[in-house]
């Protein structure tokens, strides 16, 4: 986390919280009809300071995501069939409503008390990005009725995925109306109450979301490319790595490192060949700091920094073929630091990298004017310098290496004159690079809109392109589930059904 005295804070705001997190069900059907027991327990308060809120639902929304890291052929498993590895997942969870979105709701009702603006811009970007998230992941969510069962609406029904995305765009602008210098941000883990910060990231993510519609042309009201050029062209943006919307670890109770100590990490992932390969044809050497050497390499002495020492397993081959190379002794683990190190990196919803690869796409298709090449290369630079921050001893990585000339080398170099298709590529072949245990399901997003990078798949098994709804919408809000259903993909809950947004 970004100062250890929050952890003592969210450890004295734990019973405040949750008497907010109890009256919130896992089921959108009744996640918001009993905000009211906050008031049962006569120890608790009928009010709470939303800086603990602040806290609470920031340390929720800035995890790590690792499922996405088998989808997107970044790792593998060998020790049973990973349903993310062989595109076979299922249903998604609206947990985020009982949790994160009632949560924000409550630090923003809170927030109207004291008259703080700032928490309700930060709750506005909250509802945001989890309103986004969320829809990404199945299309048309609860979104004008969710969160609202002190108004008696305990059965939400669905908004399309288009009245989501207007709707969070119109939010966010709101937000970046709000937030300023004057009201104090308390509990903040994420720019420790740097509303300047709060600001550029809100921004930053209304592109994001803009980008991520590049299919569309326009969203409600919005036309999507003039919208997007408004924005990079007035409003305040990310400029270093230390503008990352991202978490930073502690070492202390629940505020380590979200894959610290996680068993698996330790004994059964390794590293997919489609992703390692990337970084040995390119002499990339943040590749070491992902992955281990193979322990054949290992015992024969190479040195850290030869490529040649790191191998992956092919995410399309059965698990047990993958194991085989174990017993070969070539293959490489995760990089240990990933479950060791209880700091290790700061994980970020959105970064600076991540910001400039949008602005590269946006001027590469002719949204904005300027150097679609410019932005890229920051992009990379950006990347560079986080890991070079933030990995321990980076020296024993990155010695002698000059970003410039890695710039110049022919699988890296962008060309502003190159085909739309062919600058697409470039951008988000480099955009996923950056994205190892980072930015959660972006990547595979990216893949879904763009098609690049050209994912291994294996024959008959498509890319999903959204997760089933939860079985406790069928329970408890069936009615606007099937409308809902009906209205998207006539009636088929699939996961190869096609949501608007890829349309």
């Amino acid at each position: 986390m970004k100062n250890n005295s929050n952890s003592s804070k969210i450890q004295t705001a734990k019973w405040l919280i949750k008497s907010v997190v109890a009256a919130g069900l896992l089921t959108l059907a009744s996640c918001e009809s009993n905000l009211d027991k906050i008031n049962e327990n006569p120890n608790d308060q009928a009010s709470i300071d939303p800086k603990y809120l602040l806290t609470y639902v920031s340390k929720a929304t800035f995890q790590v995501d690792g499922d996405n890291m088998y989808a997107s052929r970044m790792m593998i498993g060998t020790d049973g069939e990973n349903k993310y590895q062989y595109m076979k997942w299922n249903e998604a969870s609206f947990e985020v409503y009982s949790k994160a979105l009632l949560n924000t709701v409550k630090m923003m009702q809170e927030a109207e008390k004291i008259k703080n603006k700032n928490y309700v811009a930060i709750g506005k970007f909250l509802r945001a990005y989890h309103f986004f998230t969320t829809s990404l992941k199945v299309g048309s969510i609860p979104y004008t009725e969710a969160v609202k069962g002190e108004s008696g609406i305990t059965q939400s029904k669905y908004d399309s995925q288009d009245v989501v995305m207007a709707g969070i765009l119109s939010e966010l602008k709101e937000a970046n109306d709000l937030i300023n210098p004057n009201d104090k941000i308390e509990g903040d883990i994420v720019f420790n109450g740097d509303a300047s910060k709060w600001k550029k990231l809100i921004n930053s993510f209304r592109l994001k979301i803009l980008i991520t519609l590049s299919k569309k042309t326009t969203v409600g009201s919005y036309n999507i490319a003039t919208e997007f050029a408004s924005i990079a062209g007035s409003q305040p943006l990310m400029t270093s790595i230390s503008d990352n919307g991202e978490l930073k670890f502690a070492d202390a109770a629940d505020s380590r490192y979200t894959m610290f100590n996680n068993s698996g990490y330790g004994s059964s992932l390794y590293m997919a060949d489609y992703f390692i390969n990337l970084f040995k044809d390119r002499k990339d050497p943040r590749l070491f700091t992902f992955a281990s050497q193979t322990t054949g390499a290992k015992e024969a002495g190479k040195a850290i920094t030869d490529f040649t020492g790191y191998n992956g397993g092919d995410p399309i081959s059965p698990y047990s073929e993958n194991a085989k190379l174990i017993t070969a002794k070539n293959i490489s683990k995760v990089n240990d630091r990933f479950y060791k190190d209880p700091t290790n990196e700061p994980s970020s919803v959105l970064s600076y990298s991540e910001l400039e690869f949008i602005l590269a796409e946006a001027t590469a298709r002719g949204w904005i004017s300027g150097s679609a090449k410019t932005h890229y290369d920051n992009a990379i630079k950006a990347s560079f310098s986080f890991y070079q921050t933030y990995v321990k001893n980076p020296g024993q990585y990155f010695a002698g290496f000059d970003v410039n000339q890695y710039l110049a080398t022919p699988l890296v170099a962008y060309d502003n004159s190159a085909s739309l298709q062919q600058q697409v590529e470039k951008i988000i072949t480099q955009k996923y690079m950056t994205m190892f245990h980072q930015s959660q399901w972006t990547s595979y997003y990216d893949y879904l809109r763009t098609g690049y990078p050209n994912y291994p798949l294996k024959p008959g098994v498509p890319a999903p392109f959204r997760f089933r709804y939860p079985q406790s919408e069928y329970n408890y809000n069936s009615t606007n589930l099937k409308a809902a259903l009906t209205a998207q993909y006539g009636g088929d809950d699939n996961i190869n059904s096609k949501p608007w947004w890829l349309q």
